[in-house]
């Protein structure tokens, strides 16, 4: 008999936001519905993108099994950048500032585990744009809604594309 797998959503919340912004605690209880363990990393106070990375990465450190990260806005961002070196099993990005002024570049081809991006429209903050080419380059699934940066009007919508990331991480890879 083996033993289980633990599973985890770790999730960053962006600039001005906190663990318990209604985006982290619609998609906390989906979370824990598929079976994963669901925790949030305070950033609040810390302005560093580098500094968030080195807290996302020493808060995953010990947590065994599967990973998945979940980051909104500037979260986004630094889940990415984390993704590679904690070994995630899969990326959810919300209105992700991929490409902002001030934030270091991404490295290429740093992340090779399925990646999912949700973006709004009517992004005030966040041009989509930055969303529709990330995408685009990595292959990842985009889903543009309607909605603006905080996304609030779609979170129904990202409740569902959520659970369906989630579930579908568990699916065979078909076979080519």
């Amino acid at each position: 008999m083996s033993a289980e797998i633990r599973r985890h959503v770790v999730f960053s919340h962006g600039q001005d936001s906190s663990p318990f912004s209604r985006k982290i605690l619609a998609l906390y209880e989906i979370a824990e519905a598929e079976g994963y363990h669901a925790a949030a990393v305070d950033y609040r106070g810390i302005d560093s993108p580098e500094e968030r990375v080195l807290m996302l990465s020493d808060f995953c450190k010990d947590l065994a099994g599967e990973l998945v990260l979940v980051g909104s806005s500037l979260g986004a961002w630094v889940s990415l950048v984390a993704a590679s070196s904690l070994h995630a099993r899969g990326v959810f990005l919300m209105a992700p500032a991929i490409t902002m002024p001030g934030l270091p570049a991404l490295r290429p081809g740093a992340l090779a585990a399925p990646m999912t991006l949700v973006h709004g429209w009517r992004d005030e903050v966040v041009p989509c744009e930055q969303s529709i080419d990330f995408a685009r380059a990595h292959g990842a699934s985009l889903h543009l809604v309607e909605s603006d940066h905080r996304l609030h009007d779609a979170l129904p919508l990202i409740r569902d594309l959520f659970q369906y990331f989630l579930v579908e991480l568990d699916l065979p890879v078909p076979l080519e």
